[in-house]
């Protein structure tokens, strides 16, 4: 009755922990100002790419922009980190893309409620802490391959031509093929020349808003040459209100994998994006668990509203901190001044060229690609290269979550790889300091002892195997533990089945320094229980030996030894 109710009430404090507490807003009053400004900044860097990214996904620019103000607040105020600006994301951009053209648009909302659903029940069960455990080769392969695909991806209406809905390869390729045949030069030079213009401007002063101001001068640029471009179009000046019609209950079993894919990769990119804030900063540190609670709550709500399901946003998250964002207030305004945008500027806004804000999302592919990083990584270790580069190419040619899970069952073969090769069997010579030279001769030649060291689990298993019954003709053998690190089943077995062949050819097994975390699966494979009743298990390996020559001296062997190492000597003298 106890440990239940001891369980309860670790539930309902876990449960607890994940909703805000007073001290999250403790920078409010103290640095308004500085996280207003911050917000502000996002803002005007948010608004392009909002709208980029919801025109990517197929959802079209209005689910971009209220994705970054609905999910954008709701997340501000229920993460788990203080400087996390959350929204429309190039990654859920490309998972987006066929969803959206093989399903309706309800479809792709009522997937962002279920992933929202899975995000707080992960962060119920605590599994939050596990992001950590993702190799920097895979995070620096899948955002590489990312930002491949969206750059890719902006090709036809960088070219002023119709999204295409097949592969991304064929579908730029496809693209090309049309405008070659039938070239209108306005749309690329519009793409192009912003792309250029942010990377330019981000190299000679990153404060200033390139990506805003580019766009705006691309617009008025369009709008003067009476260019023909393709526009984003009309947008609502009001925040609609929720409605649940697209909750269609029939539809919900197809669309289980797609909302899986959306939660995997909404998790490991707003703890990925929480981490990079904290170390870009000193006193800052996330809570997992809130984060994915604070992304599901975000991505429940958003789709009600109209929005597209959602994450946490390195690249403003970025922005947001370099801006001196001290807490929350800053990712809060930020929602609210988009929203005060779309409300005073939508007129403005639809004349925007979708060229331009392909040029913006080029640029920003361009700037997600740590070439250093990558460099670095590639000539660091074979494995650390080919993880990487596998990873990037999965990226390309599956969706993400297949490409994060491929890098990491790779990282992790590649690791178990490594572990393995550190197991060692190694003999220990005995110290003769307690006997004479003749007999710890002896014992040196019938008494053996081994130092196990390393972990003992299922991918050392065979070789350790292999080592330890490479053993020569001696009648005692004794087993030092004390620095084996770990050991799971299989080691366990293959431990007591070398101690049953071991014995089965005559050789008496004796145990030292074994650890009772250890103790527990030979234990339960039944090979302890013998050496216990036969007392060959001690604490330290000089009992041990100390026990083994005892043995010898018991069964008579040591005395015969003596007399045939004598007899030996005696007919060696002339």
């Amino acid at each position: 009755m106890t440990t239940i109710r001891e369980t309860t009430a670790t539930k309902r404090r876990r449960f607890r922990q994940l909703f805000p507490e007073r001290s999250d807003y403790r920078h409010l009053g103290r640095h308004w100002h500085t996280d207003l400004l911050a917000g502000l900044t996002v803002a005007v860097v948010a608004l392009p790419l909002a709208l980029g990214f919801g025109i990517a996904s197929g959802l079209g620019a209005f689910a971009g922009l209220i994705t970054s103000i609905i999910a954008g607040a709701l997340a501000a105020l229920l993460g788990g980190s203080n400087l996390q600006v959350s929204g429309p994301t190039g990654t859920m951009a490309v998972v987006l893309v066929p969803l959206a053209a093989t399903h309706s648009h309800a479809g792709v909302m009522l997937v962002g409620v279920m992933a929202g659903l899975m995000l707080i029940a992960l962060a119920l069960t605590g599994a939050g802490r596990y992001a950590r455990y993702v190799p920097v080769p895979v995070v620096e392969g899948f955002t590489a391959g990312v930002a491949f695909v969206i750059a890719v991806q902006q090709l036809p209406p960088a070219l002023g031509l119709p999204a295409q809905n097949a592969h991304i390869l064929s579908g730029a390729w496809e693209s090309v093929r049309a405008f070659a045949a039938d070239p209108n030069w306005a749309p690329p030079a519009v793409a192009f020349g912003v792309a250029a213009a942010i990377l330019l401007g981000s190299r000679l002063h990153s404060q200033i808003p390139t990506p805003l101001l580019a766009v705006i001068a691309a617009s008025g640029a369009t709008w003067w040459a009476n260019a023909e471009v393709s526009i984003i179009g009309s947008l609502p000046r009001t925040i609609p209100a929720p409605e649940a019609a697209f909750l269609d209950v029939a539809e919900m079993p197809e669309l289980v994998a797609a909302a899986v894919a959306i939660c995997a990769l909404c998790a490991l990119e707003s703890l990925l994006s929480a981490t990079v804030a904290d170390n870009m900063t000193v006193d800052q540190h996330h809570n997992p668990d809130r984060e994915l609670f604070g992304q599901g709550v975000a991505n429940l709500v958003t789709p009600f509203f109209g929005g597209m399901p959602s994450s946490g946003a390195l690249a403003r998250t970025a922005v947001n901190v370099r801006s001196g964002a001290a807490g929350r207030l800053a990712s809060l305004s930020h929602a609210i001044v988009l929203a005060l945008m779309m409300l005073a500027l939508a007129p403005l806004v639809a004349h925007i060229p979708l060229a331009a804000l392909a040029g913006v999302l080029i640029a920003t592919s361009i700037r997600m690609i740590e070439v250093g990083s990558m460099l670095a990584l590639a000539r660091s270790t074979r494995a650390d290269a080919a993880v990487m580069w596998l990873t990037l190419a999965a990226t390309v040619a599956l969706n993400l979550v297949w490409a994060v899970a491929v890098g990491i069952a790779l990282a992790g073969l590649l690791a178990l790889g490594r572990i393995s090769r550190s197991v060692s069997v190694e003999e220990e010579p005995i110290d003769p300091a307690d006997h004479h030279d003749e007999e710890a001769a002896l014992l040196h030649e019938h008494i053996v002892a081994y130092r196990l060291e390393g972990p003992l689990f299922f991918a050392a298993a065979h070789r350790f195997l292999l080592q330890l019954l490479d053993v020569a003709d001696v009648r005692v053998v004794v087993l030092r533990m004390s620095r084996v690190s770990t050991m799971d089943a299989s080691g366990a077995t293959v431990l007591a089945d070398a101690i049953k062949r071991l014995e089965h050819r005559g050789i008496a097994v004796y145990l030292s320094g074994l650890e009772p975390v250890h103790a527990k699966p030979l234990a339960a494979l039944g090979i302890l229980e013998p050496l216990w009743q036969q007392g060959r298990i001690f604490e330290h390996t000089g009992e041990a030996i100390a026990a083994a020559r005892q043995r010898l001296k018991a069964d008579g062997l040591l005395e015969q030894l003596e007399a045939e190492a004598a007899a030996e000597v005696e007919a060696e003298r002339p």
